[in-house]
């Protein structure tokens, strides 16, 4: 596993701030050298909400076999260990925003927004391992529900096949915004 030390990204801006640009957290300014995380698969934003969308951006959790600290769900089939995080890439948001949805990270009700990882590329089972020492196990692609619609009627439509993973908890930690993942090479739990 490689182990860079990464800078913590910034907390996202929402909308409702008067500064806020659709511009993903961390993201590099034209001109710079470019940013190094974007060679590895990294952990861009933590979100988390009393229940609903959209979820907030913080800094740092705890994630239990049960979920997010201070996570909430509105709808009790969300509430259960297979499901207790939700990942989501940023290159997907970025496609979605490009086409013109108010994206930013945690919209669409996730928990982990990642950059370089492609989540819907990988299989069930993958297990990811977070810098900080979480550990994770993919269990279920992610499909669209109707509470998008809150957004706009035609993203769920839009969303398919880009709308992320659910996974459940195999080593509980703290986690933090910025951290990097290395995904397990599956072949060696296949004998």
């Amino acid at each position: 596993m490689i182990d860079l030390k990464v800078p913590s990204y910034p907390v996202a801006r929402t909308p409702g701030d008067p500064d806020f640009q659709f511009k993903r957290p961390g993201a590099w300014e034209p001109g710079a050298m470019g940013n190094p995380l974007d060679q590895f698969p990294h952990l861009v934003a933590i979100c988390i909400s009393s229940g609903g969308i959209p979820k907030r951006p913080i800094s740092s959790v705890r994630i239990s076999t049960t979920g997010l600290e201070s996570d909430g769900h509105h709808h009790e089939k969300h509430d259960r260990p297979s499901q207790a995080v939700c990942l989501q890439d940023i290159e997907k948001l970025d496609e979605l925003q490009a086409e013109g949805y108010p994206l930013y990270c945690g919209t669409t009700g996730e928990n982990l927004t990642v950059g370089n990882l492609n989540v819907n590329a990988l299989p069930v089972g993958t297990i990811l391992e977070f810098s900080g020492g979480l550990v994770i196990r993919l269990t279920k692609v992610r499909q669209p529900c109707y509470v998008l619609d809150a957004i706009n009627p035609k993203l769920k439509e839009a969303i398919i096949g880009r709308c992320g993973y659910y996974a459940e908890v195999v080593k509980e930690g703290i986690l933090k915004a910025g951290e990097t993942i290395h995904v397990v090479d599956l072949a060696l739990f296949r004998g």
